[in-house]
């Protein structure tokens, strides 16, 4: 399953500034990753599998790509769904400068579910870190995080440090670095702001 979903994955290398602040070498297109629904459907079906043992009452999963991935997982495990809207600040170099936060009509719902935050891919973790912390703002209980691919460490640091599940059903090495302690910027590779709006 690992292979056949990292194949599913268009990709480019390069550098980047990505939407948590950090710089990389790799980017991910997700927008065509749900293209043919079914053909991720299978995958959300592994992981819903694999949250069920952790009691789940609700997913939440961040909007755009990872909504939708939570919202397969939501169907399969037969509970309710929720979604996280993004929120970014003009111009920041901080990192994490993002917010993500549930809707307002929907804030009460989460209030003491036991939720699992579910993304379609996780690098530094922006989108789930802002979900997280909005759902617990809720009065929900996060206690597991699902993706379908994990790339590096920072999901599984973030994970041991809340003492929360992850599942994933694929996982590969990946590299970031603060701006500061970035490579690419010392050999002056150009920079592409992915997490700016599209052009």
């Amino acid at each position: 399953m690992h292979e056949e979903l990292v194949g599913l994955l268009a990709s480019r290398k390069g550098h980047f500034r990505l939407e948590s602040g950090h710089h990389g070498d790799l980017w991910l297109d997700l927008e065509l990753l749900c293209l043919r629904p079914r053909y991720i459907g299978r995958f959300a079906v592994e992981l819903a599998k694999r949250l069920s043992t952790h009691n789940v009452e609700a997913v939440c999963g961040p909007l755009i790509e990872g909504a939708f991935v939570a919202l397969m997982v939501a169907a399969e495990l037969n509970v309710e769904f929720f979604y996280s809207e993004r929120f970014a600040p003009a111009q920041s170099d901080a990192l994490f400068p993002v917010e993500y936060r549930i809707p307002r009509a929907l804030r009460g719902k989460v209030r003491g579910k036991r939720l699992a935050i579910v993304n379609d891919v996780i690098n530094a973790g922006s989108a789930v870190r802002g979900t997280f912390t909005d759902v617990k703002a809720c009065g929900a209980e996060p206690v597991a995080i699902g993706a379908l691919l994990v790339l590096g460490s920072s999901a599984s640091t973030f994970a041991a440090d809340e003492h929360i599940a992850l599942e994933s059903i694929a996982s590969l090495p990946n590299a970031l670095w603060v701006p500061k302690d970035c490579p690419l910027c010392a050999a002056r590779v150009p920079l592409t702001d992915a997490a700016g709006p599209a052009a």
